[in-house]
């Protein structure tokens, strides 16, 4: 006989859809109407809650978000007074999210709405913490992507996949599911659209299960669009932010590679004034008697011929010495900051559940 724990598990789970909004009045209603045509084939299996966030929209976005709350008992809109950016826009979304899962997806549907279906698919299958929809990976797939932008994305989440030795291949992609819990536990603090890269670096502090799937991105629709919509430029911008923080997954590997490499510079000049020394050191047995002289005229017969030879091999070695020691400082301060984190979030949970 099943037990009243068991209809509880039988019952739909609520789904949270976040969808982030700046000056989309060109396509807002279009596309949430494709998004719920979508999300009725799926509603045997989710109850669904759609959380529009304006982000201080300046044109009539605002005004049709509302209409649609209206319309739709299962929709809820959220507006900021002035623009306040990705990250910012996605903490008002985690926060006022109910779901069990949450699922961030681009207003602009870039990334097609049965993305949605395959991501919620693999985080009940998987129970991960994150799914990425991620066209970068084995099986993902882009079109109409202008090539430069294309390009940067590819080349700032290969460094950042480098960088962290994680087998991700698409750190700033914005649409993903979370499980509920763990992101509205989850202190972020970037308000601009490196929120994204943030978010994996503190789920990989706390050890937590990030998987990707391969997904379609398709620009087609943007490209028709044109100047209409300024949102996704910001895309640009936010590459540019991920190439910094590619150094923060492993910072100590930044300075202990270009340590390493002075070093061996340095060592490779010190090792061919010993060479030369040895060199010339049989003709001073004229000049002077016993090791310490001769070795001192050969050493300073190798100075005069090559002064630079020991600046630089002097300058280098000690920029290395200075670089290899800074790699401990930031791993030493790295471990800290994992432990204070680790510490911040289980209070912040600690918190929530009062």
């Amino acid at each position: 006989m099943p037990t009243l724990s068991d209809k509880i598990d039988l019952k739909k789970p609520l789904v949270s859809i976040i969808l982030p909004a700046y000056n989309e009045e060109a396509i807002l209603e279009k596309n949430v109407s494709l998004l719920y045509n979508y999300l009725n084939t799926l509603d045997n299996l989710y109850d669904w809650e759609v959380l529009i966030i304006n982000d201080g929209s300046t044109d009539g976005t605002m005004a049709i978000a509302d209409s649609l709350a209206e319309l739709k008992t299962n929709l809820h809109t959220y507006h900021h007074i002035v623009n306040r950016n990705l990250g910012t826009a996605l903490r008002t979304g985690f926060k006022h999210s109910k779901g069990k899962y949450v699922v961030v997806l681009d207003i602009d549907l870039s990334y097609s709405p049965d993305h949605i279906g395959n991501l919620l698919s693999e985080i009940v299958t998987t129970e991960a913490d994150v799914v990425i929809a991620s066209p970068y990976m084995k099986g993902g797939k882009n079109t109409a992507v202008p090539r430069l932008r294309l390009i940067l994305s590819k080349t700032v989440n290969y460094m950042m996949r480098v960088a962290s030795r994680l087998k991700i291949y698409t750190f700033t992609g914005m649409v993903r599911a979370y499980n509920g819990d763990f992101i509205r536990s989850l202190n972020t603090k970037s308000s601009t659209f490196d929120i994204n890269t943030e978010i994996i670096l503190k789920a990989y502090i706390l050890r937590a299960r990030v998987i990707e799937i391969p997904a379609h991105l398709d620009w087609s629709e943007q490209q028709k669009l044109g100047k209409t919509r300024t949102s996704s430029l910001r895309i640009v911008m936010g590459i540019f932010n991920g190439l910094a923080n590619s150094f923060i997954f492993r910072p100590y590997m930044f300075f202990w590679v270009l340590g390493s490499i002075t070093f061996v510079l340095s060592l490779y000049i010190i090792v061919w004034i010993f060479i030369n020394t040895y060199g010339v050191y049989p003709m001073t047995g004229e000049l002077a008697h016993g090791f310490e002289d001769r070795f001192s005229f050969a050493v300073s017969e190798v100075f005069r011929q090559r002064p630079y030879s020991f600046i630089v091999g002097g300058t280098t070695m000690i920029i290395s010495i200075q670089l290899l020691g800074l790699g401990f400082i930031s791993l030493q301060k790295k471990r800290y900051f994992d432990e204070l984190f680790h510490l911040n979030s289980a209070i912040l949970r600690k918190t929530q559940g009062k």
